[in-house]
């Protein structure tokens, strides 16, 4: 039984008709849309098409700190202006703040690409909420995340995290106001306002979080050949022309 409410899938990677078919047969009314290395104008054109009366695409960064082998990520929600990839954690979090951005922890404690609980006390009145369930995390993943948000009293929040089309909806968060734009839902987010976490369970939701786990290992053995050595510089990257040289100074490659 789908609650009452303003049902919102936090984090989402894909994006195309059949995403927005699959959230309006979830009872979703807004999906946040963060795809990984895409400049904040397309992510911003993107979910401008894509949505429409039924269902609201609000665009997002998960912005990709440090170096491949220590990487940290962190999801910018209700940016003014584009932040590149491959910065320092400190650079990006500075940017984030400079903007007013509402600051999200996606995964924490999770594998080699999140933020650790020294991190998090480090900037806790930056950061606004953190995941405590996507179905790529495992139950120790969600044990730590719980920790984190418990020794912290940061809100948590829960999301699909999708990076297949049918994953999108499988968890999302319900507040008890909609929001207009991204920069309402932003200020929602950094304002704590009243929500619930939902997501699924059971056969079919243990499956989706299979073959999300499959192309986890897809994207970190060929996708990253492929990104590493055939794709050439990212459009995310600190040297595009588009940032005017303005990161230059927290730029790790």
């Amino acid at each position: 039984m789908q609650p009452e409410g303003y049902a919102v899938d936090l984090h989402v990677k894909v994006l195309d008709d059949g995403v927005v078919e699959r959230a309006k047969a979830r009872g979703l009314d807004a999906l946040v849309y963060a795809p990984h290395f895409t400049r904040l104008p397309e992510i911003r054109r993107q979910a401008e098409a894509f949505s429409d009366e039924e269902l609201t695409v609000f665009p997002a960064r998960e912005i990709f700190t440090g170096t491949w082998q220590q990487r940290r990520h962190v999801l910018g929600i209700g940016l003014e202006e584009p932040i590149p990839d491959f910065i320092t954690f400190d650079g990006a979090m500075r940017e984030l703040d400079r903007q007013d951005a509402a600051v999200l922890v996606p995964h924490p404690g999770f594998l080699n690409v999140s933020l650790g609980l020294d991190d998090i006390e480090a900037y806790d009145d930056s950061i606004d909420a953190l995941e405590v369930y996507n179905p790529k995390q495992l139950s120790h993943h969600r044990d730590r995340a719980q920790s984190f948000t418990s020794e912290t009293g940061h809100e948590p929040f829960v999301s699909s995290y999708a990076h297949v089309r049918g994953t999108v909806g499988e968890a999302y968060v319900n507040f008890t106001e909609a929001f207009d734009d991204v920069a309402a839902l932003s200020t929602a987010l950094k304002n704590d306002v009243e929500r619930s976490l939902f997501h699924r369970d059971g056969l079919s939701h243990d499956l989706r979080r299979a073959v999300e786990w499959a192309h986890l290992g897809l994207e970190n053995t060929w996708g990253k050949f492929d990104r590493l050595m055939l794709q050439g510089t990212e459009p995310t990257h600190p040297d595009h022309v588009a940032y005017d040289g303005r990161f230059n100074d927290v730029k790790v490659y």
